[in-house]
């Protein structure tokens, strides 16, 4: 179970810190030309974004998570992308505290912060605080809502409006919810709650929780299938509980063998990718249309500490983060085999791709 105290964050947040940040000279950002399809990688433990040009595969620029008057952002995490209107906006939430070693326990009196950055030119647009912990932040799919969680043992998801920043909605669910993400349709949003032990099912129109799901021990995601299913992790139960959205029914219980890392659906092939971050490596399972269910079909390495994937939009390249080597993983996703590895920041962990 993660133990930091709050003293022990001050001083890393002290030592971390340093004069010379290359995005922001006298709290004002200097903007980029991110124009080209991209990987973005969160660097926790840096503070920063590595930009990974998908054409050549190389670190094309770094984005320091520096916002003025609130100062460097501790230990960022999950980022999401949102194209909109012609405008590339990403989010990323600011837990306050290292989650790569697993995401039991937390810190009273931790607030959180989301993060919106313009993608294409590297800058951050707003620095949102939030009063607790939070996990992730993401738009809705029409772009005028920012959704995120409160990883508080009253558990509540908080609904911004993307405009104003202002709080439009406070949902409660489950303990210590960690995800929110929206099914792959938007018609539902589904929150891992990793104290309960369930999901809570909401309605992004009503805000109302139409539902809850018992899954594993400690979930904590609910990643999106593009197969009607929603894929959630249970860290503890070394699982993956399959959610069908039409009946919000756990269909499949798949037994793993390890600590996942996060699950990834990669529809254009029928496979079910989940990391493994304590082994470095990957596990892959195929559809089974005539059983109707995921089969185990190989594994491969990456490296220490895999965690998040995302894939091209062709499907056939896949980009690992991992942890502790420092470093994303090229998976050719034919073979399933390893390219080559991108050094990155200091704990890479969330990765999205803008195409």
């Amino acid at each position: 179970m993660l133990r930091i105290t709050y003293g022990a964050v001050l001083l890393l947040a002290i030592t971390s810190f340093s004069a010379c940040r290359k995005h922001v000279m006298d709290d004002m950002p200097m903007e980029e030309n991110i124009d080209y399809p991209a990987a973005y990688v969160v660097n926790g433990e840096d503070a920063t974004v590595s930009v990974i040009r998908l054409s050549d595969q190389k670190v094309s620029e770094t984005l320091d998570l520096m916002t003025g008057s609130m100062g460097m952002a501790m230990w960022p995490h999950h980022i999401y992308h949102l194209q909109s209107l012609g405008e590339h906006r990403l989010t990323v939430a600011v837990p306050g505290m290292d989650l790569s070693a697993g995401h039991a326990g937390g810190m009273e009196g931790m607030t959180g912060r989301v993060l919106v950055l313009d993608a294409v030119k590297g800058t951050v647009l707003k620095d949102l605080e939030v009063p607790v912990m939070n996990h992730n932040a993401v738009y809705s799919p029409d772009g005028k809502e920012i959704w995120t969680s409160q990883m508080e043992m009253e558990g509540k998801v908080l609904v911004y409006d993307a405009a104003t920043y202002s709080l439009k909605n406070t949902i409660p669910v489950g303990m210590e919810p960690a995800e929110v993400t929206f099914s792959s349709d938007g018609s539902k949003v589904y929150v891992a709650n990793s104290g309960d032990d369930n999901v809570s099912v909401i309605n992004p129109s009503s805000k109302a929780v139409t539902a809850t799901i018992s899954v594993g021990d400690n979930p904590v995601a609910a990643w999106i299938g593009y197969d009607r299913k929603m894929y959630v992790d249970n860290e503890e139960g070394q699982s993956i509980s399959v959610i069908d959205i039409a009946t919000d029914k756990v269909i499949q219980t798949i037994a793993l063998g390890f600590m996942p890392g996060s699950a990834a659906h990669l529809a254009k092939k029928e496979e079910l990718w989940v990391t493994d971050p304590d082994n470095g490596k990957v596990h892959f399972w195929k559809w089974d249309g005539a059983m109707k269910e995921w089969m185990h079909a190989g594994v491969f390495d990456t490296a220490a500490g895999a965690h998040a994937v995302g894939f091209t939009a062709d499907g056939n390249t896949a980009y690992v983060t991992n942890q502790m080597a420092q470093s994303v993983s090229v998976i050719n996703t034919l073979s399933h085999t390893k390219i080559k590895d991108i050094a990155v920041g200091k704990k890479p962990n969330g990765i999205v791709l803008k195409q």
